[in-house]
């Protein structure tokens, strides 16, 4: 590879993607012929709403050497067992996506199978019931998992919330250190090679001209080498995530400090709350046909906990993604290359993705065109896995009480969302694949939390007795409830981290 290595990569724009693919890529790829240059301009504003994580933002950070403690003073990050969803299947509804596996003891029966024998039980009671991580989250409590596989503290993981432009800044440190060169300006053109459409080089408003060998496009919404120099064009998804708009801002905190984001629905939309150490973020996502943006903005600080800390935030999108993520020589990566709302925190995740799959199949001199058409076939594939996830969300209600609510439940789903819903409507049954970041558990938490209910359960079950499952179920869930309740507080461990980077220090 050395002898056709490229020798000069570009990355178009700072923020939370470019800084976590300046120092992704200056850690993994350190040791090669290969120097690395980001552009990006403080006139320019960064989106800054991506807040909460999901559980892979950890090999992320592990891959780089960061330290636990000291990435949650730096960034005021905070930890997250799930994120809880409030009336979405009907008002009044309170359910948790947990980050982990159902049951005490998920050694002793196929993880798989247990929300088959809360079915064959009658569903005694709510299924996050059974949930370790979940009864953390309603007590506001945190513990890392155990290494003990037989210890019910093992089945389940944990992300982060954090201020996402604390977190760039901490990746711009990162990179700076391990020779990444940034450049302050704004790009005034993008110039492409006459025959092969290539990007030849940029030229920032200043004059000075870049050039390139890899170009990566981290411009956020405006996409500005990817879509607006090289024209690559768009899947609009609106039709299935209606969503396109979001309000967004600060507040300080009033007092609840659970490990987990909050979605709560709304007459067009939802609003989100992700508690920080220092500070709560807060956001307004809707949709404009049925929602005008100034009574939008009004419903938001109407239902902040405390003081507004920063002037409101709006913000447009569109739903979808790219044609093409890696177009010749550009790879798009962060808002540039799409984007999917944030309901379920996938935002940082899939510019972790997409830096992944670029590592993997990492261009050399000779542009063999299977690179670019293997991150496309993944990039795809994570995009619209994670599409299918979120519009199960808004079609699985049966809330009547908005022309919203009403067009959600009733508009046409995608055939691969469809599909899955009859399955596990009829069989209990999650379809199962390979690769994907919502895997059984997630599926199943968010499909009983909306009510849908399989109608029949795992054949091999049937020779239980439902009452005996049920005293057993009534078990297990005492049994978690108090291993919950011995756990500290999350501010607690938090605190405790605080104190052990300022010993150090």
């Amino acid at each position: 590879m050395s002898d056709k290595c490229i020798g000069r990569v570009l990355i178009v724009g700072g923020g939370t993607a470019g800084w976590m693919t300046a120092a992704a890529l200056s850690e993994t790829l350190k040791g090669l012929p290969l120097t690395i240059r980001l552009v990006e301009s403080e006139t320019i504003g960064t989106v800054g709403v991506g807040e909460s994580t999901i559980p892979h933002i950890r090999a992320f950070n592990a891959r780089l050497g960061i330290d636990e403690a000291d990435f949650l003073s730096r960034t005021q990050a905070t930890f997250k067992l799930g994120i809880e969803f409030r009336d979405w299947g009907r008002l009044g509804d309170s359910y948790v996506h947990p980050f982990g596996a159902y049951g005490a003891d998920p050694a002793a029966h196929e993880a798989e199978l247990f929300h088959h024998l809360w079915t064959r039980a009658g569903a005694p009671s709510a299924l996050e019931d059974y949930s370790l991580p979940v009864a953390m989250v309603r007590r506001e409590r945190f513990t890392h998992p155990s290494d003990d596989a037989a210890s019910p503290l093992s089945a389940f993981s944990y992300a982060y919330q954090f201020d996402a432009s604390l977190y760039a800044a901490y990746l711009r440190r990162y990179s700076e250190a391990r020779g990444v060169v940034r450049t302050e300006g704004r790009i005034a053109d993008v110039a492409l090679h006459g025959e092969t459409g290539f990007v030849t080089h940029v030229t920032l408003e200043s004059g000075e001209r870049i050039a390139a060998d890899l170009v990566i496009d981290c411009s956020g919404f405006r996409g500005l080498v990817i879509e607006q120099a090289m024209k690559t064009g768009y899947h609009d998804w609106s039709r299935w995530l209606p969503c396109d708009r979001a309000v967004a801002l600060p507040c300080a905190h009033g007092g609840a400090f659970p490990p987990a984001t909050r979605a709560t629905a709304q007459t067009a939309g939802w609003m989100w709350r992700i508690p920080l150490q220092h500070r709560v973020g807060n956001g307004h996502v809707y949709c404009s046909a049925f929602l005008d943006d100034d009574t939008a903005e009004t419903m938001l600080l109407e239902q902040l906990e405390g003081a507004a800390l920063a002037p409101p935030n709006r913000l447009r999108f569109l739903t979808g993604k790219r044609k093409l993520q890696w177009n010749r020589n550009c790879v798009a990566i962060g808002l540039s290359s799409g984007f999917l709302e944030p309901l379920e925190s996938t935002s940082i995740h899939l510019i972790q993705a997409a830096i992944g799959y670029l590592l993997d199949v990492f261009p050399t001199g000779d542009w063999d065109p299977a690179d670019a058409a293997e991150f496309n076939r993944t990039m795809d594939m994570e995009y619209e896995r994670i599409r299918d996830f979120l519009v199960l969300h808004y079609h699985a209600t049966e809330r009547d009480d908005s022309e919203f609510w009403n067009h959600c439940r009733t508009m046409a789903i995608p055939d691969s969302l469809a599909s899955k819903m009859e399955l596990f409507r009829e069989r209990g049954v999650v379809a199962a694949y390979e690769h994907g970041v919502f895997l059984h558990p997630s599926w199943v938490a968010v499909y009983t939390g909306q009510h849908i209910t399989p109608r029949r359960w795992d054949p091999r079950l049937n020779h239980l007795d439902p009452a005996a499952v049920r005293a057993d179920l009534d078990h297990q869930r005492r049994g978690i409830t108090a291993l919950a309740e011995r756990q500290p507080r999350h501010a607690d461990v938090l605190a405790a981290a605080r104190a052990a980077v300022m010993a150090e220090a």
